[in-house]
């Protein structure tokens, strides 16, 4: 990562009136030494008598157009609507019978007490906002769909502003997983126009509203190669620290340069990677890279082991020991029928325990986080 105090860079910029928009714009126009605006050079010992000299009007600069806004693209092309099938539960009818009995055999007590102690974790109050980014260490380890679990999750949790930021460059499915059904502004539009000045009612004019409440923020139209680059993120994310009370990043995947400095600027991280011996290896490899960083990203980290197929033989808890002998929690989420199934995560549909494995991933990564200051 670069060095300096760039947050205090990416802060200074954001007070210069036009600074983002205008950084690359026209180049100097101030008058050379022996020059006026009006006349051009002018021989030094040739100067026109005070009488006869003419007057100049100051040039007042033309005012600037408003930058136009883009238009609102569709997530997912209307004819696809036939390909998503009838939604189905995470469970199946014979799991949720065999939850029901289980819960009636159970201590109501002791059950009613976790959940509170979860739920307390969740509600704590922030002193800032604190950022959380979600990455993993390949394509297709579910680190978009985790980014929608914990968004939904903290939306309903949580009494203050969520935002779901998507830093994912390379066609992220976040938008499509939190049922967002068009998409206008991106990270780069949206750093173009930020101001100190705003409020939290001129921000989320700019955003997609989500069912449950919270806010969406893409890093593009659905097109190839966004634009979004480590100077926009790093803008993005300071400016809007201050508006939201948990902000949720769903990042590309490692090695990518958003990643890093996502993995090195957060509060909390979750590290998604699949439940396979692959898996295992890579988020190990990982892990180690992040206890060698110059300021260790392991006291925010969280590992979230996926499954996603009913018939994987993983051994979770062998797993789950040698991942934590770097000293982070890992946590488990199991293969969900509703989650395989692609499309918008509904919470009401969530097998239970993938929404109990969820929950407590989302209060162990913002306990982390909330710690660190």
């Amino acid at each position: 990562m670069a060095g300096g105090d760039w947050q205090r860079d990416v802060l200074r910029e954001l007070r210069q009136p036009g600074a983002v928009a205008d950084q690359a714009a026209a180049p100097d126009d101030s008058p050379t030494p022996g020059t006026t605006a009006a006349d051009g050079p002018q021989p030094p010992d040739t100067a026109a008598p005070a009488a006869t000299a003419p007057t100049v009007t100051p040039l007042t600069p033309a005012p600037q157009s408003p930058m136009p806004a883009p238009e609102s693209v569709p997530v997912m092309d209307p004819r696809l609507a036939l390909v998503k099938g009838r939604p189905q539960h995470g469970d199946s009818m014979v799991r949720r019978t065999g939850h029901s009995l289980r819960r009636l055999a159970s201590s109501a007590a002791r059950d009613v007490a976790e959940a509170t102690r979860i739920a307390e974790q969740l509600q704590q109050p922030v002193t800032t906002g604190r950022q959380i980014a979600v990455t993993s260490i390949r394509g297709g380890a579910g680190k978009s769909t985790v980014s929608a679990l914990l968004s939904r999750i903290f939306n309903h949790y949580r009494h203050d502003p969520v935002l779901s930021l998507e830093a994912d460059t390379a066609l992220g499915t976040l938008p499509v997983r939190l049922g967002a059904e068009s998409v206008r502004w991106s990270c780069a539009d949206l750093a173009r126009i930020l101001k100190p000045s705003m409020q939290l009612t001129d921000i989320t004019g700019y955003l997609v509203p989500l069912e449950d409440g919270g806010w969406l923020l893409p890093a593009g139209q659905g097109r190839v190669g966004a634009q979004l680059d480590i100077r926009t993120y790093r803008l993005v994310t300071v400016a809007l620290r201050r508006y939201f009370g948990v902000t949720v990043i769903d990042c590309e995947s490692l090695p990518g340069d958003i990643a890093r400095t996502a993995v090195d600027t957060a509060h909390g991280r979750v590290l998604v990677a699949p439940a396979t011996v692959e898996g295992v290896v890579g988020a190990r490899t990982v892990l180690d890279w992040m206890a060698g960083l110059p300021r260790t990203a392991l006291p925010g980290t969280v590992v979230a082991l996926t499954s996603v197929s009913p018939d994987m033989t993983t051994d979770l808890k062998a797993a789950a020991r040698h991942l934590q002998e770097t000293g982070v929690p890992v946590i488990g989420i199991p293969y969900d029928r509703h989650l395989a199934a692609g499309g918008p995560v509904r919470t009401d549909l969530l097998g239970r325990s993938t929404r109990q494995s969820a929950t407590l991933l989302a209060a162990e990564v913002l306990r982390r986080a909330a710690a660190l200051r």
